[in-house]
């Protein structure tokens, strides 16, 4: 199934570069269309997870008050994410359906380069899409591998960038401060994964990364300001529940006949 799905990225691919004429348009031209494809999803991701920040002091507060009574707690959980219509785990399909694209064009790429019947480039910005910029360096130099090293730094940028940018919207200290260090980790482990990926690779993730950048600046922080309204009407409009604590009744005493 998995070649399957390699033949059918690189059929597109090679359709798009039948009507474009360059391989490296074609891998921006796919990743564009991958991500109008899921931005239906993207949105739905975005409104769990400005509903998550509304519900998490809630989801806290179940959490220490039956933090002794796992089975209660998970009870309560469920009844809490069902009250509220919430799915936990709805912000995670848009990123686990881009990972197969994103790891199958390692195999893509080596394939565009038999279909091509030679090197496939990106005009002349990027001669050759199926090296990174440690074989360009191995091979070529420094010099040679310039662009191959500013692609690699891009992929590590704009890996921090939306990190940052959701970390300005949090309240807590402490949490940005994890999130800035957590943020500056990632891009720098990206920076050492990207040092041996295929620039066509770093091309696609470069172009889908700032294509969330431009979607978190423009649609994004509507569409979790109105899905935190919503959440917060839909919380305040619940009846306060009050745990009542019931007291023994003593016994009356019997009175004597």
């Amino acid at each position: 199934m998995w070649e399957a799905f390699i033949n059918l990225l690189t059929n597109i691919l090679s359709g798009i570069h039948g009507f474009c004429g360059d391989w490296g348009l074609a891998i921006i031209i796919l990743t564009l269309i991958v991500r109008l494809l899921i931005m239906p999803l993207m949105t739905r991701s975005t409104r769990s997870s400005a509903k998550m920040q509304v519900l998490q002091p809630k989801m806290m507060e179940l959490q220490e008050r039956y933090a002794d009574d796992p089975e209660t707690l998970q009870r309560e959980m469920s009844k809490f994410y069902a009250e509220n219509k919430f799915n936990p785990l709805g912000g995670c399909l848009p990123i686990l359906l881009q990972m197969p694209i994103f790891f199958a064009l390692f195999s893509v790429i080596r394939n565009v380069e038999s279909i091509a019947g030679g090197t496939a480039s990106f005009y002349s910005i990027v001669p050759d899409l199926a090296k990174g910029p440690a074989q360009v360096i191995a091979d070529s130099g420094f010099a040679a591998a310039a662009v191959y090293i500013f692609l690699d730094l891009l992929f590590g940028v704009l890996t921090l960038i939306p990190l940052l940018i959701n970390t300005q919207a949090g309240s807590d200290p402490q949490q940005q401060r994890t999130s800035r260090m957590m943020g500056i980790f990632m891009a720098l482990w990206m920076l050492w994964i990207g040092w041996s990926l295929p620039s066509g690779v770093l091309l696609y993730y470069n172009t889908s990364a700032l294509w969330q950048v431009a979607q978190q600046q423009f649609i994004t922080k509507r569409v979790m300001d109105a899905a935190k309204a919503e959440a917060e009407a839909s919380m305040a409009n619940k009846p306060i529940e009050v745990e009542v604590v019931r007291k023994d009744r003593k016994k009356r005493p019997h009175k004597k006949s």
